[in-house]
């Protein structure tokens, strides 16, 4: 399995399904929280995963600042229930991170995260930067990064 990332007009459609039918398992259907996941924000993102036999093994969008914030934002992180336990949640965002860092140059990253990660986005130096609110039913903050590209 190899990490793959590409922007939305990329993806073929068997690769896009495959995200979005992650995505719809673990956020609605996981979560039981119905929602509307398909944004149209996809469409202006790049699409970080690793396939597996199964599917996704893991996923995360990168939009472009000024798309759904002022800052480009990681979002839509998932591992598959099947493949969690290994490290690839850590590997993913830290993917992204370098990505943004190194192909994209940014040096401020927003995430909305479930209050419950946010132990786990501060190990890679996230700071809350709001008070935990209900998004969906699901308690979250907002936490930002500053990258260093010096």
């Amino acid at each position: 399995m190899e990490w793959i990332i590409k922007r939305f007009n990329e993806l073929t459609v068997s690769e896009l399904y495959d995200i979005c039918k992650e995505r719809v398992n673990i956020f609605v259907v996981e979560q039981q929280c119905p929602y509307p996941e398909l944004d149209d924000l996809d469409k202006q993102a790049w699409h970080l995963y690793l396939p597996a036999a199964d599917g996704i093994a893991a996923y995360l969008r990168i939009l472009p600042k000024g798309t759904a914030y002022k800052e480009l934002s990681l979002g839509r992180i998932i591992v598959n229930r099947q493949h969690r336990k290994q490290g690839l949640g850590k590997e993913l965002v830290e993917r992204g991170l370098q990505f943004v860092k190194e192909e994209l140059s940014e040096d401020v990253v927003r995430i909305q995260a479930q209050a419950h990660l946010q132990k786990f986005y501060g190990a890679f130096g996230f700071t809350g930067v709001s008070d935990i609110y209900l998004e969906d039913g699901i308690p979250h903050l907002d936490m930002l990064l500053y990258i260093d590209n010096t």
